[in-house]
């Protein structure tokens, strides 16, 4: 049985302050969350038999593909990497869940239009080989002119990218289509939107069967709705139609705007929001209950009905996963107890509290452990990761601590973000 340790349950419960602070805060701001633990107790099952019936499990089970998946997903938590730009951040749609009115300066962008320019020169100089380049929006096909530029640009800056365009789909024409096959667009991802009218769906999944005889990869990328599982599995059979190459089934997030919206519409946020409590930049706000079981249902049901396109279902913690990649990577060096973990992309470290420490110091030296940091402060000794096993027949209770590397105008430093008892892969 594990002993009493004051100085763990000190850390533990300083980590825990930190996540129900968070919540504290939203709920004060009239968010509704569900019980802790119902999305994960429903997705446990339906995740085990997409991995019995020999489903991908990508970058630490954020990511879940069958088939075919688009070179830019791969790119995304990659070693070479993607970077997405933006032509404008206007829009002919007024989408509820729409993200983009969380962006830095976005209203000046909106009227006065994006630095696309700048933005790609300083990621040619940081990242010259980029694998994946993006064009968004916004709606990029209000300014088609200025998406051809960036799309050229992007040829000459980064050659042999994978290339795609995000769309509503319902303002492509087949001369627009042309000009971008003609300017090397490798991919183009259709949003369905579920609350348009029959008449703009249809419109939409015309475009997306014209697209196929201009662009090679053809694919929907939508948010996954709880409560829209019937229209869904109609759309996926009108996508399977227009032989589309695969389809990103996107957990549905809160953006932090707009909770009337969604309140409305019986929604609540998952719980807990984050399986690591971090200030992540990226702009998806909160996942919504439900939406990672629905889209799970959904790939089991298209394998059930024999459907042939790539489904990939992306979590917003795999969009987290590619900020933790380039944040992190690089961390690996900053002291030879932190390990950069290839899965989630966290650093990680071991580490024992309190009167464990003496303890786990004399069985790590005798298991040839040399390196550790100490810290007086919270009674805690950390070590390599790699060395937890040698104290797997010990009383003694290693905890696993992910770390980031952040940075300021004083340099880069590491910031402990979660802490989680040791178990071994």
């Amino acid at each position: 049985m594990p002993h009493h340790n004051q100085a763990l349950e000190a850390a533990l419960r300083d980590y825990a302050q930190v996540r129900a602070r968070y919540q504290a805060d939203l709920q004060a701001k009239g968010i509704k969350f569900a019980p802790v633990g119902e999305d994960d107790a429903r997705i446990a099952p339906l995740r085990q038999q997409l991995l019995e019936r020999g489903a991908h499990f990508r970058n630490a089970g954020a990511s879940i593909q069958v088939g075919w998946l688009s070179k830019a997903c791969e790119e995304c938590t990659g070693h070479v990497g993607s970077q997405t730009f933006s032509t404008t951040l206007k829009c002919h749609r007024d989408c509820y869940f729409c993200f983009n009115h969380n962006l830095e300066n976005y209203q000046d962008f909106f009227e006065t239009g994006c630095p696309w320019e700048a933005e790609m020169a300083d990621a040619a100089a940081a990242h010259p080989n980029l694998g994946a380049v993006a064009v968004t929006g916004g709606e990029p096909l209000l300014t088609l002119d200025d998406s051809v530029a960036l799309l050229q640009r992007a040829g000459q800056l980064f050659p042999g990218a994978h290339t795609r365009m995000y769309t509503s789909g319902d303002l492509l024409t087949r001369e627009s289509a042309a000009r971008l096959r003609d300017v090397g667009l490798t991919e183009i991802r259709f949003s369905v939107k579920q609350d348009d009218p029959e008449p703009l769906q249809e419109k939409v999944l015309a475009n997306m069967r014209m697209a196929a005889e201009f662009i090679p990869d053809v694919m929907v990328e939508m948010p996954i709705i709880p409560g829209t599982e019937q229209r869904m599995r109609e759309l996926f059979k009108r996508f399977e139609e227009n032989g589309i190459k695969g389809i990103n089934l996107l957990e549905f997030c809160f953006p932090f705007c707009n909770w009337d919206e969604f309140d409305r519409r019986g929604f609540v946020v998952r719980n807990p929001v984050f399986p690591v409590m971090y200030d992540y930049q990226y702009s998806g706000g909160l996942a919504v209950s439900g939406s990672e079981e629905l889209c799970l249902k959904l790939m089991l049901w298209a394998q059930d009905t024999g459907l042939t396109f790539g489904m990939h279902y992306c979590s917003l913690e795999n969009k987290h996963r590619s900020e933790m990649r380039q944040r992190n990577e690089r961390g690996a060096d900053v002291h030879p107890c932190i390990t950069f973990d290839d899965q989630d992309f966290f650093l990680k470290t071991a580490k024992v509290f309190g009167p464990d420490r003496e303890g786990a110091h004399t069985l790590l030296q005798l298991a040839g452990c040399t390196d550790f940091m100490p810290n007086e402060e919270e009674q805690s000794l950390a070590f390599p990761l790699r060395f937890a096993p040698a104290l797997a027949t010990s009383n003694l209770q290693v905890m696993e601590c992910f770390l980031v590397l952040e940075s300021d105008e004083e340099g880069s430093y590491l910031t402990d973000v979660h802490l989680q008892p040791y178990s071994p892969r």
